[in-house]
Formats: structure tokens, sequence, C-alpha cells
């Protein structure tokens, strides 16, 4: 692996924690830290890679040392899963232009994508999430990518900004944007005709009462997904106060918690970036708790992930014939975490929920398979 160091801060967070300040069983005494003396990261199933540029919301913005906030509360909460081995690689330099930081991001990303690992990105402005794209473009992956988020955004602006990266991810050549899910969006702040154009392209958008009122019908989207963005203004006001400019509506703090959980529990996901977290304005540090508590149970996610059985392992699963509307296909259940697949007519099983069985056992099109369908013709 290339050596990343020159692409980070000099000195890390946990340098300037006292020694014996966290107890045997806490994160901040079991996170392998990338200090001057050690840099390997070899056996680590988890990378966190903390960037705090912001001049892609607002120029001149100065670096946030919102990535160290969030290790802060982090490293205090307790590890219940010792076989997760966690490394925590340090904040990127802030380079001189906003493209010296993203180049230098993305960098580091691809070295620890060619490495096999999970990586956390503690963003910085929403923008960072081209970078986790990136990664995927140049290797040639074609990929399917979630993001959570009030906003849509496709702002028309000649640079790549936090309300405009999503029209360079969903429209750049070449493209490696296999599927696109948007959570959480907010129709009095989203441009209909927008949101039009963008689900006749077959893309998926879950309105925030919708995905709030099915929680579980977003965890087969995350199970399919191999990014995974979320923007803290998808989370209401009263949950994380740092969102000033956000809204009195959104999820609240658990429902972020089980979302940042099934994305975890997702074996295509490595790619994970949090996003608009603003240490200024964190009272009390209540947000940076909730990011921390996200990332808790995102790491307990994993731990399902690598307890799931092989699709191909027929012993695990339980396996339903069902035939609805001249379709003849079949469910999977997963014994070990009770999770549900069903077979397109590709022969490529796809992830779902118990909910599509039942519209197919009452000889009902589950809009899944319907939506999976139209994408493959």
């Amino acid at each position: 692996m290339q050596d990343l160091r020159p692409f980070f801060a000099s000195r890390h967070f946990i340098e300037n924690i006292e020694p014996g300040t966290y107890q045997p069983l806490q994160w901040g005494a079991n996170i392998h830290c990338a200090t001057q003396d050690k840099f390997d990261w070899e056996d680590a199933d988890i990378v966190l890679v903390g960037c705090g540029e912001y001049r892609g919301e607002r120029p001149g913005a100065g670096y946030s040392n919102g990535p160290d906030a969030i290790r802060e509360e982090l490293y205090k909460l307790y590890n219940w899963h010792p076989s997760i081995k966690i490394a925590d690689a340090g904040n990127i330099l802030q380079g001189a232009s906003i493209d010296d930081t993203r180049a230098a991001l993305r960098t580091v990303l691809e070295e620890l994508r060619e490495a096999d690992k999970i990586v956390i990105v503690l963003g910085g402005s929403h923008d960072l999430t081209l970078q986790q794209y990136e990664v995927f473009k140049k290797a040639k992956q074609l990929i399917n990518a979630t993001v959570v988020d009030m906003l849509v955004d496709l702002d028309e602006t000649e640079a790549v900004t936090s309300s405009s990266f999503l029209m360079d991810m969903l429209t750049g050549t070449p493209n490696y944007m296999g599927h696109y899910s948007h959570v959480g969006f907010q129709s009095y702040y989203a441009h209909p005709r927008m949101v039009e154009t963008l689900d006749k392209l077959r893309f998926d958008f879950y309105r925030l009462g919708k995905a709030r009122t099915q929680m579980d019908e977003i965890e087969p989207v995350l199970r399919h997904s191999h990014l995974f963005s979320f923007d803290m203004n998808a989370i209401r006001y009263s949950d994380a106060p740092t969102n000033v400019n956000g809204s009195p509506n959104g999820f609240t703090g658990d429902e972020a918690c089980l979302l940042t959980r099934y994305a975890g529990m997702s074996d295509r996901l490595t790619s994970f970036g949090i996003y608009g977290y603003d240490d200024k304005k964190d009272a009390h540090h209540m947000t940076a708790k909730l990011v921390s508590q996200m990332i808790w149970y995102f790491i307990d996610g994993v731990l399902i992930r690598k307890n799931e059985a092989d699709l191909e392992d027929a012993k695990e699963f339980v396996t339903f014939h069902v035939s609805f509307t001249d379709n003849d296909t079949i469910f999977m259940k997963s014994k070990r975490t009770n999770r549900w697949w069903m077979k397109m007519p590709n022969q490529k099983y796809v992830p779902c929920s118990y909910a599509d069985y039942q519209l197919a056992s009452n000889d009902e099109i589950p809009e899944r398979w319907l939506r999976e369908q139209e994408r493959l013709l």
C-alpha cells in the first residue's frame, strides 16, 4: 500500500489524550490510531478518515474540527464488537485549494478500496460524496449508491458544490452509476420536475414520510448499495441542533441510527460518509454524540454482515416458490438474520422485504420487483 502519511495531519487526535483516559472496553482503548510512530491498518475491517473541508458549501470556509469532535464522543462509547477491528487514519490535510483537498481524499480512498477496507468518512460538506464515487469510477466499477438528504442536490452551478454535486455524479461521463436511491427528501424543498425526471431514469426516491413509516423497506435499498452518504440535515433540528439550516421535520436520532445499521449490514457497501456536521454550532456536543452513535450502529451492522450466510448455502435459507401474475419466482429468507431476497427473471437474486413476499403471495406485483425488472430491460 502507498505511504499515505503525507496526506494526513501530522498529529492525531489520540495524541492529545492523556494515557489511561479510556477504560479497556471503550473504543478509545481499542481503535488503532495512525500516529507518527505507527501507520499500519492491514488488519483493520473499518478505517476512519476525517476530512473537515467545507469550501464546497461556503467558499473561504475554514477547515472544520468536526471530525475530532466526533472522535471525542465515539472513543467514549463501549466496544461490544471485539471481532470488528477499526483503524483511525486521522484527518486529511487541507489543501491550498478545495481541489487539492479533494484529490488527497480521493487518493486515500482509492488505496483503501484496493486494500479491501470499509471506509467511514467524517466530513466536511456533502460534496465530498463525489470523491467516494470517483473511487469506483476510476476502478470502472458499476455501483449502486444511496444518499440520505432532505434536499436533492442537483443545482446547476459552474463549480461542484454541496448543492450541485449530484449533477456530476448522476450525469457525468463516463458514468458508473448503476442505480441511485435518495432517502428522506422533503417534498416542499424539492423541485417536482427534477424529481419526476430522475424517476423516469428509474432512480428511486423515498419521501421522508414514506421512509419513516416503512423503515423496513429501506433496509433492502441499503443492502443493494456499494456507497452510502448521509447528510446530517436529514435529521430534524430537535435531534441534531447543529442543523440551523435544516428543518423542524426529519428523521429522529434513533431512525438515523437504524439507517446506518442497515448500511453496515450490506455485504456490498464499502464506502460510508457522514457530512454536514458543524462542531461550532453544536451545543453540549449533542449532535457529535448522535453521529458517534450512528457510527456505533454501523459497526453493529457490520457484525451482522460478517455472520450472514452465502446465498448459495441452501441449508441456511428457507425457500418459497411463488407465482404472481404469470411470473414464477423464488423468495429466500435467511435463517440467521430473517432478511429476504427474491429471484429476478435474469436468475439473479436481489434484496427485498417480507412485505414484497406478502404482495407476491397475494398475486400482486411488488413495486420493488417491477422497478428492478424495468431497469433490466
